[in-house]
């Protein structure tokens, strides 16, 4: 065989092409799997403030205790890595009507869960309901 007829034969390419494209279809599919796990916990941060938010917000409670519940689901659901941050205050709206407020500041997990810290933050409010 010709040095000619070597360089225009294609055999063992599909080998070479197989390899590659699987390489890059695994980062594709890596790299979107990251982002629906850093939008899951965003989800949950919200949905796990707003609901210590409301239970805050109920008679006979306090938005220390909505804190507390916000911190209790976000451990149950995600980690308690990601319960680290959350504080809750009485705030007052531009009508005068006073809301309980649920603050969560969580790390974005950038590899896996590991992420870099205070990259998500996440508020939960509710109506106060002794008003």
């Amino acid at each position: 065989m010709s040095v000619t007829e070597r360089l225009g034969d294609d055999r063992g390419s599909a080998v070479v092409d197989f390899t590659l494209t699987s390489v890059l279809l695994l980062f594709v599919f890596l790299a979107v799997f990251q982002l629906g796990l850093a939008l899951h916990v965003r989800n949950t941060l919200v949905s796990c403030a707003a609901e210590g938010a409301r239970y805050g917000a109920r008679e006979g409670s306090s938005p220390e205790q909505g804190a507390a519940r916000a911190r209790d689901l976000i451990g149950s659901a995600l980690s308690e890595r990601y319960a680290r941050g959350v504080t809750a205050r009485v705030d007052m709206t531009s009508d005068g009507v006073e809301v309980v407020v649920v603050d969560v500041v969580a790390p974005v997990p950038v590899v896996g869960p590991l992420g870099p810290g205070e990259g998500l933050d996440v508020t939960g409010r509710a109506f106060l309901e002794t008003q």
